[in-house]
């Protein structure tokens, strides 16, 4: 049975890449999803390769009872090599969650850099839903200051300082978890929900300190109100 090792660890792995593909969106937690049809042919090729290899292995398996040479050619490798399938198992059954508050608080302080300068006039709507992204851009880099008596919809999850203050929070990727970095909006007004819990919070931006310094960074918002949401499907923000 051991030499079928190989063949198994590659249906077991093909399979977790299928099931977080091509069956859910489970894998926008991990890369963007303009890279859908590469993880759903990288699957079905691993799952080709591994019932390729279990069904060369039985052949020769059967040509050497055929030919009454039913003794093992070479070492068919230690038991100790199964525990590789272990992985590739945990991935298809339990698929890891999207990355929360710990991967934001050590990314807390990076974001791009930019100049301080103007930016495309807002639509004429009573509430503006934008991303973290867009909100923090314009808060601490518009020179005309556009967020001004405006009232956003900004949705994320919680993070907490230290010093108590709590951030609705986003990671922002390019191409996928491994360059996330952090957005996050300072929310005042309103009690923290617990970390990590999802929330669209309704408020208006509360200046803080010169444009483009590190004291308009994280900008604020005063919250109208704070209401607890589902994840979304795709956790991420594009960079």
């Amino acid at each position: 049975m051991r030499r079928y090792g190989p063949a198994v660890l590659l249906l077991l792995t093909g399979g977790a890449v299928l099931r977080i593909s091509a069956f859910s969106e489970l894998y926008l937690r991990y890369v963007q999803a303009g890279l859908r049809p590469y993880l759903i042919v990288s699957g079905v090729a691993l799952v080709l390769l591994g019932v390729v290899s279990a069904v060369l292995r039985r052949r020769h398996e059967e040509y050497d009872d055929d030919d009454g040479h039913g003794h093992q050619h070479g070492p068919a490798g230690p038991r100790v090599a199964w525990f590789l399938t272990l992985p590739a198992l945990a991935l298809l059954l339990f698929p890891p969650p999207a990355l929360g508050s710990y991967s934001a608080e050590r990314e807390a302080a990076e974001r791009a850099a930019q100049g301080v300068g103007t930016f495309p006039a807002l639509p004429s709507k009573r509430v503006l839903d934008l991303t973290l992204a867009e909100f923090s851009s314009r808060a601490v880099y518009d020179s005309e200051r556009s967020l001004k008596g405006r009232t956003v919809r900004l949705t994320g999850f919680v993070t907490r300082d230290d010093d108590g203050a709590w951030y609705v929070t986003r990671l922002l990727v390019s191409c996928c978890a491994a360059d996330a970095t952090t957005s996050k909006v300072e929310v005042r007004g309103a009690q923290a929900p617990p970390t990590d819990t999802w929330v669209t919070v309704t408020g208006t931006w509360r200046p803080e300190g010169e444009l483009g310094s590190d004291e308009a960074w994280p900008p604020v918002l005063d919250a109208g109100s704070v209401r607890t949401v589902a994840q979304p499907a795709n956790p991420y923000e594009k960079r």
